[in-house]
C-alpha cells in the first residue's frame, strides 16, 4: 500500500506501509490493504505509521484522508514528526 502525507510546505512522508493509523473526525481509525474507498475529515491527534522499515508518527492539528485502490493520500496542516 502507498502513502503520501502531504502539508501545503512539503510532503512530509512518502513510501510503502502495512497500514496507518488516522485520527478521524469521529474517532481514530486504521487503514490496511485493501480497505474499502474512504474520504474522511481528520481531528487533532497522530498519525501512527507502520512500515517494514519501522513505525514513525506526526502530530497533526487537522486534515483529510483519500483511501482509494491501496493508495492513500493524507492532506495535513500543523504536522510534526515526533517519531
Amino acid at each position: 500500500m502507498k502513502l503520501t502525507i502531504l502539508t501545503p510546505e512539503k510532503k512530509l512522508y512518502e513510501g510503502d506501509v502495512t497500514g496507518v493509523k488516522v485520527p478521524g473526525a469521529a474517532g481514530s481509525f486504521e487503514i490496511l490493504k485493501d480497505h474499502a474507498p474512504i474520504i474522511s475529515a481528520l481531528a487533532k491527534g497522530p498519525i501512527r505509521v507502520s512500515a517494514a522499515a519501522g513505525t514513525k508518527q506526526f502530530e497533526i492539528e487537522s486534515g483529510f484522508v483519500e483511501c482509494l485502490n491501496n493508495n492513500v493520500t493524507v492532506l495535513v496542516e500543523g504536522a510534526k514528526e515526533v517519531a
